[in-house]
């Protein structure tokens, strides 16, 4: 009995060092994880002004590509137009060698002469509308490449808010819930955002 009584005091230190001990990591734990609810909503503000700029972006990529569809179109024109002279003006020399008259070899000449003439105005013309889409087409690369770097800018705030969420289940009951939703807020932004632009024409 006496022994068990000298042996409590060295038993209960043990118990109040452990105490102390887990306590302490409780105390880092909930610093460890108010700083990454702290990281992640700095995520979702970030998120917010990257949705801005992939908004402006995506615009900014439609507007180029609208502008690209439109030079498509006129150079098809003026190439059609040279792919038809060319049919005439060999139509027309076919019909020459089977002329029976001197008369209507002139008049075929005339025409080709009329036609070859057509083409050679407007050659500069065409050109400069191949040219045209060239550069319109350069343009759209770079506004698509600006924009794939928003997403893919995008796609890295939802894996760092994706793999953080577990934190903020168990910190919404141990550092408050008003951080833990505006975390959550901003991961379902991204995730609603994300789903939008895959869905999206102007996107891709």
């Amino acid at each position: 009995m006496s022994l068990a009584f000298y042996l409590s005091p060295a038993i209960f230190g043990q118990a109040t060092s452990t105490e102390s001990q887990t306590l302490q990591a409780l105390l880092l734990e909930v610093h460890q994880l108010r700083q990454d609810l702290q990281i992640a909503a700095t995520a979702g503000r970030r998120a917010q002004i990257l949705i801005y700029r992939l908004h402006a972006q995506q615009a900014a990529v439609a507007r180029a590509s609208q502008r690209l569809e439109g030079a498509k179109s006129v150079l098809d024109q003026w190439q059609n137009q040279r792919k038809y002279a060319a049919f005439q003006i060999k139509r027309y020399e076919d019909m020459k060698e089977r002329a029976e008259s001197a008369t209507e070899r002139k008049q075929f000449d005339d025409a080709i002469s009329e036609l070859k003439a057509q083409v050679e105005l407007t050659t500069p013309e065409e050109q400069e509308a191949q040219t045209k889409e060239i550069e319109l087409a350069e343009q759209l690369r770079i506004e698509q490449a600006k924009l794939d770097q928003l997403l893919d800018e995008l796609d890295r705030l939802d894996r760092a808010l994706v793999n953080a969420r577990y934190v903020s289940r168990i910190a919404g009951l141990m550092v408050g819930n008003l951080e833990t939703q505006e975390f959550m807020d901003g991961a379902e932004r991204i995730r609603l955002l994300r789903g939008y632009a895959d869905a999206s024409p102007s996107f891709r």
